[in-house]
This record gives C-alpha cells, structure tokens and sequence, in this order.
C-alpha cells in the first residue's frame, strides 16, 4: 500500500471526445488515465452499430485515441480505464491487444462483463421482478416496446480485481461514470468493500472528472471570465488514501480549475444530495470545496453510507420513426406567419399516423435588423411515427415544401433530414445479486465480483423544507439571474436538473428568494411538473430535478435541445428583483 495520492486523468467525457485526448492527458505524470464515453444515448447508437455488424458495438473513438498515444502509455507506464466496451467490451479488448502488438508492445488487458442483461429479462420478470420505470413505478411489460438493450449500471471494484491482477488496459461495458475512477483509487490505496467514506470520496471525484473538460471551464457558465477558454485541459484526480482530493490539470493547458468550475460539474445530472452508486451511497451535503492553489481546488468531507441492494437498469427499443424540416420566419408579423404555418401543420399531421408533432419557434426577430438573418425566426417542425413511410419525404416532407407559393410571405426552408429511426428509452431498477459482475484477465480466467457486503434500501431525497420566499428588504434592481448566479443544467432519464451557486456573499438571498414557485414563473414548461428543490449550503448550492421535463428522454422527444442542456442558461437569462449591494457593480452601472 502506498501513501501518496493516486493521480487519476481523464481523456474523455463522451462518445465524440478529441482524438488527442489520450495523448493529452498523458501531457504529464498520472498513475491511471479514465474515459467516459457511455452517456444515456450512447448504448442506442452502439446497438445499431453492432446491428449491420456483430464485431462492433464498443466505442471505436477509444480505439483511435488508443492507436494515436499507445506508446506514450507503454513508456509511461500508466494504467487505462474505460467504460468504452459498450455493448462488446470482449471485442474491444481484443483490438486493444492487436493495437499494442501493431506498435511491438505486448499488453495485459482485461475486460470486465455482466452487465448485459437482455437474454434474462423474461426470466427476471417470471421471477417477480417488474423492472419498474424509475420515475412512473410502471412494470416493464407495460412499456408495449421490445428491449434490443438491456445493461445494469456494475460498480468499482471488477476495475479494482482488474488492476490487482497486473491488467495494463481495463475495458468496461456499462459501469457508473464513477466507477472508473473508484476502481483505480481502490486498487491504488488498497480499500476494501467496507470502507465507505473514502469510497464516497472517490465517487465524488470520479464524478468530476468524469466528463472531461466540463471541470476546467468547458460548458460554464463563467466563461466570459477565463483568460482562455478554448480547449480547456483534461481534469486529474490527486485522490488520498482517505477519498479526499484535489482536482487540478496539466500546465499550460486552456480552461482553468477553480471552486467554480468544480461546482459546476458536481451538480451536473445530480438528483439530490444523496448520489447512488452500486458500491456507497454518497452524501453531496457534506461535501467541501477549498481553492489550494493555481488551478487546484480540495473536495473533501464527502460521507457514505451502504449503497441500495438494487442498481439502476438502463432498457432501449425501437421507439419508431423522426423526421425534422426547419421553415424560417422573416421581418414583420412573425406571430401571424407562425400561426398560418402551425394550421398547415396541424392540418396535415391530421391526415398521417403520426405519435408526436412539434412545433419550436427559435430566436426573435431583431428590430430594425441590420440584415436579413437579424430579421429571421426560425421554427423547427418535427414529426414521429411508427412507420417510416408517414414521415417521410413523399408523406410529410413535400407536403411542408410545398406551400412556398401559398403561404406566408418570405416562407422558405432548410435542407430536410431524412428520416431516422428514434429509440425509446427505460429505466428500471434491478437487483444487484441477480447480476454476474465479472472480469476476464488476458489469461482468459474470470474472476466473479461480489456485491456489496452491506446494503440498505433507498428511500428517497431527503426532504427539504421550502425557504419562505421573502422580499427583498431595501433597493433591488431587476436584472437577469445570472448576473449573480452560476448554474448548470443536465439530464437523467425523463428528468432535467438544474443547479444554481454563487458567492457567500449573495448566498443568504439565494437560498431565500429561489423558492420552487419562482422556478415555476422563471420556467413556464415547467409548471405542470413535479418540481423537487434542495439546498447543498457546503457549497452554496440550490437544486432542482424537474421531473418529466424531458418527456421520455432526450432520444424520444424531439427537441432542439432534447437532453435540456441550455435550461440553465435559459433561467439565468430570465429577470429577477435582486438587492442593489449584490448586484456587480460594472453591471450596476450598466443598469442605471
């Protein structure tokens, strides 16, 4: 066992992540580089991939990061860890193998299995498990969609059996974003299944690595105030025997690391303050962010407790057919040319077999524009149905087109794209012991993980009681939210999260004023949800998880922005009655 923190590097956060970002996290010393390329839709491309050709269904993206720095890995000797085996971590284990032989480098590389759970879900269910959707409690055999995929989120420690075994190269399938990281400080430190606070450190850290660049100034929204924001660096992980750490990059990289864009990344996709994984359940509550240098910020004081004896199941089907044609709205009464097309579009959605139509309006039209493109609107027409053929180009498509001598005037189109098949997306949750969580070493021996030694059922966020939403005591100045706020917004499922911090100063008003009925009036999409609102005060935090924002999920809904990416800075943009002392005061007196 050694003393020293671990140094964990990312060089992924998704599926299209740089083709350098190996090479780039191993810029500098780190022990173990991780990547994440598994977001909720990614297991929906991958099984079409594999469709047309049974050798694939991994992240081939890993594979031309891996082939581009192999060298750089062997002579630095760092371990690699990534969840990139998607649906055929076997496959990709093998092609890391040749990739290393290609290069005259002979690798140990294991893989890890067990989450693929599809030939066993009629068993499951004739066994009483309902595989209930997360959100609606509904059983599986309601959802009237057959399942091509089926994966249960597996936890750390395969990683960590991995890495005892002298494994260069760890390929996993489904295991939580965390994991990847949990693993390698497990293996480093030598925890054990029991040691729950230092687990939960590593979760916490593994979570803001995890999605690469977005905790060095990537998707923040500070970052008019970076002095270069361009291609910020990959984040590291300096893990301590105890789970605390420092998150920093390598010098002379873009972005930078600050208590900021750490909070960022660890309210992104949160549900509440207790944050499940399949080895500890974590309490965010707890959580400490101290900034111990140039680009290092501590995460400290995380606690766990014994995670849930269930883990998360992750279902996709066929979910039917999508087309989209943009039309554009020019200069002066855009309301009644928006209204002409919505009647054509209702008319003929009528005549078709169609699931879902949507009409989103997108800009507004400037006054006295500069340009014709200043006096645009855009309005994306999207439409869904079982069957290919109603959403396409003869069905749906030419009869859009063919208004232009009709229509409004100025009425003219985007390039069409063409239809293409949506999944539909489920949630269950699944019990851990009905899983096989297990890792195959380049010996080709497997060894069975374990579950948890000691569990206890979730029941739930912890309530948190609303703040009485008072007024404002003195002058206020009514100005967007964001000039006093941070937030970041992301997806789970059906859900959208938001979180909002901000300076210790403007803390109290904060928590005070952005009450869950000022959501409401902030986000009129939201009014009909069930809206849940916790505080995390360690870290100046409100937090919101809209349920059903999303409809069914991103791949399903036909959105702009189907994952609610920018429902963030769509409140920060909104008018709030803020005191004058906590208004900047270069924007205060851009407000007089």
């Amino acid at each position: 066992m050694t003393t020293r923190p671990v140094r964990v590097a990312n060089c992924s956060g998704w599926l299209h992540d740089r083709v350098s970002g190996l090479r780039d996290a191993l810029a500098g010393p780190v022990d173990v580089v991780t990547g994440d390329y598994l977001a909720e839709p990614t297991l929906r491309q991958l099984a079409r991939e594999r469709g047309r050709d049974p050798g694939l269904g991994y992240a081939r993206s890993f594979l031309a990061q891996f082939r581009d720095a192999v060298d750089l890995v062997v002579a630095a000797g760092t371990k690699v860890v990534v969840d990139a085996g998607g649906l055929n971590p076997a496959g990709l284990a093998d092609e890391v193998r040749k990739a290393g032989l290609d290069a005259g480098h002979r690798l140990s590389v294991a893989h890890v299995e067990g989450d693929d759970l599809l030939a066993r879900l009629d068993a499951l269910q004739a066994d009483g498990e309902p595989l209930s959707h997360l959100d609606t409690g509904a059983p599986l055999r309601s959802w009237g969609l057959t399942p091509r995929t089926a994966n249960a989120y597996l936890g750390a420690f395969g990683i960590t059996a991995a890495l005892n075994a002298g494994a260069d190269v760890v390929i996993c399938p489904r295991v939580t974003d965390a994991s990847l990281t949990v693993g390698a400080a497990a293996w480093w430190h030598g925890w054990r299944p029991d040691d729950l606070d230092a687990l939960a450190g590593a979760v916490v850290a593994g979570h803001v690595i995890e999605c690469g660049p977005q905790a060095t100034g990537g998707n923040f929204s500070g970052f008019t105030t970076l002095a270069d924001p361009r291609r910020p660096g990959y984040p590291i992980a300096e893990i301590a025997a105890d789970g605390s750490a420092v998150i920093t990059k390598h010098d002379g990289t873009g972005g930078t690391v600050s208590t900021d864009t750490v909070t960022a990344q660890l309210v992104y996709e949160i549900q509440g303050p207790v944050y499940l994984n399949p080895d500890v359940a974590v309490h965010l509550d707890t959580v400490r962010l101290a900034q111990v240098g140039p680009d290092r910020v501590e995460v400290r004081g995380a606690t766990g407790t014994p995670p849930p004896p269930t883990t998360k199941l992750a279902l996709t089907a066929e979910g039917g057919f999508e087309t989209s044609v943009s039309a554009y709205l020019t200069g002066l009464d855009v309301d009644a040319k928006y209204a002409l097309l919505r009647d054509h579009i209702e008319d003929l959605a009528g005549s078709l077999p169609l699931t879902r139509v949507r009409l989103d309006r997108i800009g507004v039209p400037a006054e006295d524009p500069p340009d014709q493109w200043a006096a645009a609107q855009q309005v994306v027409i999207t439409a869904q149905a079982p069957d290919r053929d109603a959403v396409g180009l003869s069905a749906f498509v030419q009869p859009v087109v063919s208004q232009i001598l009709e229509t409004y005037p100025g009425f003219y189109v985007s390039p069409v794209r063409a239809a293409q098949q949506i999944e539909a997306y489920w949630p269950a949750v699944v019990p851990v012991s009905a899983i096989e969580h297990a890792v195959v070493l380049e010996d080709g021996s497997r060894l069975v993980i374990p579950p948890a030694p000691l569990t206890e059922p979730f029941t739930g966020q912890p309530p948190a009681p609303e703040p009485c939403g008072t007024d404002p005591v003195g002058d206020t100045v009514r100005i967007p939210l964001g000039r006093v706020t941070h937030a970041r917004s992301g997806d789970k499922g059906p859900n959208s999260n938001v979180g909002f911090w901000c300076d210790e100063r403007t803390w109290p008003w904060l928590r005070s004023a952005l009450t869950t009925d000022l959501l409401r009036r902030l986000h009129p999409d939201a009014g009909g949800l069930r809206i849940e609102r916790h505080e995390l005060p360690a870290l100046r935090v409100v937090h919101f998880v809209l349920r059903g924002a999303l409809d069914e999920g991103a791949g399903t809904n036909g959105r702009p922005d189907g994952a609610g990416k920018a429902v963030a800075e769509f409140l920060r943009a909104r008018h709030v009655d803020v005191p004058v002392e906590l208004v900047p005061a270069e924007y205060r007196a851009a407000t007089r």
